[in-house]
């Protein structure tokens, strides 16, 4: 009787120990095709650039070592045989040891020096003028910090984005229709179509581009959280085609495995940061004028965050 039960319990625990071995199989088997299916969309979306390390940079940033960095995102609506304008401008400054991101958004009529260009023009025209680079230089020289990282979006595809990562959820302080579809005040969920319609309308608000803008932000705000806090990868392939198809960077796997292992943190406190200026017609032509204190006051915040 007692050889019946303990042949018995050694069949059990050989049942037990087989079904556990093939979960942790499946698991790392289901681990390896979500690395593999990860490492092949950050090489489709990994696009270096000539320079190494910013001209501000006295040695090169090391996110092993937890140091403050920044990325410049560059929302651009590109076209077939035209690379198009950055219309979308914003700066993020991360900063692990605050556990914070400030998000800077720079209206794209902003008159400045063109780095590489020997000219004074709108800020948006620096990447129509010369690509990543020439932004990348212009804005260092606009806000005296270095740029370590860029991230361009291609705008038509920022939908399929939104939608991989479920929608997003954000809080609306205009009520006002756009293209057909009404956006009320308060707590509102967009798909990709109407988050792209909700990011681009400025002619109904009276805040123009700083309201378009802010409603920008409010949508990248809302997908680095919905991204943060997705529990489960069972749509991992949907997300990695959507940043594969519209998304370019300098960052490297390494880097951004490194990023999300040292600065995940950060991602819960986003201050969002405003440039004041003034309109001014030159020539016939608008722009935004930002005087030198404004500046200032700017590069004075941002330099803080990145401890430099």
């Amino acid at each position: 009787m007692q050889m019946k039960a303990k042949k018995k319990r050694t069949i059990w625990l050989r049942a037990i120990f087989i079904t556990l071995l093939l979960i942790v199989i499946s698991t790392a088997v289901y681990g390896y095709t979500i690395y593999k299916s990860l490492t092949t969309t950050v090489e489709t979306m990994h696009e270096p650039l000539e320079r190494k390390i910013s001209e501000k940079r006295v040695e090169e940033i090391t996110l092993t070592k937890k140091e403050p960095f920044s990325v410049l995102i560059l929302g651009v609506d590109e076209r077939k045989g035209d690379r198009g304008r950055s219309d979308t401008i914003i700066i993020l400054t991360i900063n692990p040891d605050q556990n914070s991101i400030k998000m800077l958004s720079i209206p794209r009529d902003t008159r400045t020096e063109i780095i590489g260009y020997n000219k004074e023009d709108k800020i948006n025209h620096a990447y129509a003028f010369g690509g990543v680079e020439m932004a990348m230089a212009t804005m260092e020289n606009f806000l005296d910090i270095p740029i370590d990282y860029y991230m361009k979006i291609n705008m038509e595809g920022f939908k399929e984005i939104v939608d991989a990562v479920g929608g997003v959820t954000v809080n609306n302080d205009l009520d006002f229709t756009s293209d057909g579809t009404h956006f009320p005040k308060g707590e509102i969920t967009l798909n990709g179509a109407k988050a792209l319609t909700f990011s681009r309308m400025r002619y109904e608000d009276a805040r123009g581009d700083f309201g378009r803008q802010l409603r920008q932000r409010q949508i990248i705000q809302a997908i680095i959280k919905e991204g943060a806090s997705l529990s489960s990868l069972t749509n991992y392939r949907t997300i990695f085609s959507a940043l594969g198809n519209n998304i370019k960077t300098n960052l490297q796997f390494d880097e951004m495995v490194d990023i999300q292992r040292n600065y995940r943190a950060a991602a819960k406190q986003i201050s969002q940061i405003s440039i004041e200026g003034s309109d001014k017609k030159m020539n016939s032509i608008y722009y935004f004028i930002v005087s030198d204190g404004e500046k200032k006051r700017i590069q004075n915040e941002l330099k803080s965050h990145l401890e430099i």
